[in-house]
C-alpha cells in the first residue's frame, strides 16, 4: 500500500502571489523554494519528484507540502516559532543581580561595575552586562542612575520588562 500525499488545488488568489514567488530573483531563497514545491504540487507532481527536480530532501517536500496545507500562503512566508535555548542564568539570579544593583553599593567602589557585580553574584561579566541592558540599568551613570527607594521596584521592572 503505498501512501499519496493530499492534492493541493491553489485559488486564483494564491496563485497570483505564488508565480511570482516562485520566479523571484530578488526574493529569500527559501521563500522561492517553497512557492515552486507548492506549484508543482498543484500540478499533480509526487513529492519524490519534487525533490530530485529541486535537490532537496523528500521530507522537506512533505513538510512544506502539509505546512501548506495547514497555513496556506502564510505558512510559507514565515517560518514556525522555535522555542530557543533555555536561559543558563535562572530568574533567581537575576532577580538578585537586579536587587543588589538598585539596593546595595560594593564595599570599595560608589557604583557597581560589571566585573564587580560578577564577582559578587558569581557569575560572568558577560551575564551581569546582559541583565542590566535587559532592565535599563546603567549603575555606571553616576549622574542620571538613581537607585529607588521604592520596595516593590523589582516587582514593577519585571513587569515592565516582561521577565
Amino acid at each position: 500500500m503505498s501512501r499519496i500525499a493530499e492534492p493541493i488545488l491553489l485559488s486564483g488568489e494564491e496563485r497570483s502571489p505564488l508565480d511570482p514567488w516562485a520566479r523571484g530573483r530578488r526574493l529569500p531563497l527559501r521563500l522561492v523554494q517553497r512557492a515552486t514545491m507548492i506549484r508543482m504540487a498543484a500540478e499533480g507532481v509526487l513529492n519524490q519528484p519534487i525533490a530530485r527536480t529541486m535537490k532537496i530532501s523528500r521530507p522537506t517536500v512533505q513538510l512544506w507540502r502539509q505546512r501548506f496545507l495547514a497555513l496556506r500562503l502564510l505558512g510559507l512566508e514565515k517560518d514556525a516559532p522555535r522555542p530557543g535555548r533555555l536561559p543558563r542564568i535562572s530568574a533567581y539570579k537575576s532577580r538578585a543581580v537586579v536587587e543588589a544593583t538598585l539596593h546595595s553599593t560594593p564595599g570599595n567602589a560608589t557604583q557597581w561595575s560589571t566585573r564587580s557585580m560578577a564577582q559578587a553574584q558569581g557569575i560572568s561579566r558577560m551575564a551581569v552586562q546582559r541583565i542590566w541592558e535587559q532592565h535599563h540599568l546603567k549603575p555606571h551613570l553616576v549622574e542620571t542612575f538613581q537607585r529607588s527607594r521604592d520596595k516593590q521596584c523589582i516587582e514593577k521592572l519585571s513587569d515592565g520588562v516582561g521577565l
